[in-house]
């Protein structure tokens, strides 16, 4: 365990599966009112997800996406029909973790909106929580991001393409406070666990995303990331495709002019798909 909360979360929660445990009305009564008003935000006709602003939550993003989330977001590709739902969970669950947090006797500051003063702009967000003086972020993840993503502030930090690392780092130097880390929650089991972040330096981070701010107000482009190298069996095929740090990219089709097919070398009965960028003429 990397947190001493920890363990009066498993306590209660070990209780709770044997009917020991108990909740107060009060309780039930936050979480019910924090689900109710993240349902008024995920379905609320006001809220205008393409309306773009630099904030928290989206600082430490490629500033490749970024651009285009600023000058060409009708050249996004279309938001799945999971996409509302998916946003729901993340709210439950901070919603219901934090009553089990009180529950357990865990003491903590509730969410508080901050502002990042860069001179050039204003980053606006509102953390989660604050422990014992330092800021933590509630997050909930598929069993693959909570198994290999999440599994210690280096793997995240080298994978962040959703700028966790920069919104904690936000976060922490807009409220005084100490960076702290995240509590995952495993969408697919409800394991959880905290993962500190113990290697960050706050200071750089910050100057990170004074330089994204500079670069997205200059509105220039240029690509984050590069192709990457095609290879079967350890061979390279001739091909490129896309590169990790734009898989989730939203632009990524339009960036890139990508053929979306089976990946061309398998022999498998049912290839993977892969996201072409160059492909030999034998493959056309």
């Amino acid at each position: 365990m990397k947190h001493k909360a920890e363990l009066a979360i498993h306590q209660y929660m070990s209780d709770a599966a044997n009917g020991k445990s108990s909740i107060s009305e009060d309780t039930v009564k936050q979480i019910g009112q924090d689900v109710m008003d993240a349902m008024k935000r995920q379905f609320g006709g006001s809220n205008k997800r393409d309306e773009f602003k630099l904030r928290m939550s989206n600082i430490g993003r490629p500033t490749c996406q970024l651009w285009f989330d600023k000058h060409q977001p009708e050249k996004a590709l279309p938001k799945p029909t999971t996409f509302v739902m998916n946003m729901m969970l993340g709210d439950i669950v901070e919603a219901v973790f934090k009553g089990i947090l009180k529950e357990a006797g865990v003491k903590y500051e509730d969410s508080e909106q901050v502002s990042l003063d860069l001179g050039e702009d204003n980053i606006n967000g509102t953390y989660d929580l604050v422990i014992d003086g330092a800021v933590d972020d509630v997050k909930s993840a598929s069993d693959w991001s909570y198994r290999n993503k999440f599994d210690s502030y280096d793997s995240l930090n080298n994978g962040d393409s959703f700028g966790y690392v920069a919104q904690l780092a936000g976060y922490a130097k807009a409220s005084g406070k100490r960076a702290g880390g995240w509590w995952v929650v495993n969408k697919a089991t409800g394991d959880f666990k905290y993962v500190p972040a113990d290697n960050i330096n706050v200071d750089e981070e910050v100057d990170k995303i004074k330089q994204t701010t500079h670069i997205v107000n200059s509105n220039e482009f240029k690509r984050c990331f590069e192709p990457e190298a095609e290879t079967f069996r350890g061979k390279p095929t001739g091909n490129t495709v896309l590169n990790n740090g734009c898989r989730f990219c939203s632009y990524r089709q339009t960036c890139w002019d990508l053929t979306e097919r089976p990946a061309v070398k398998s022999q498998a009965r049912e290839p993977k798909m892969v996201s072409y960028i160059t492909l030999g003429k034998e493959y056309m």
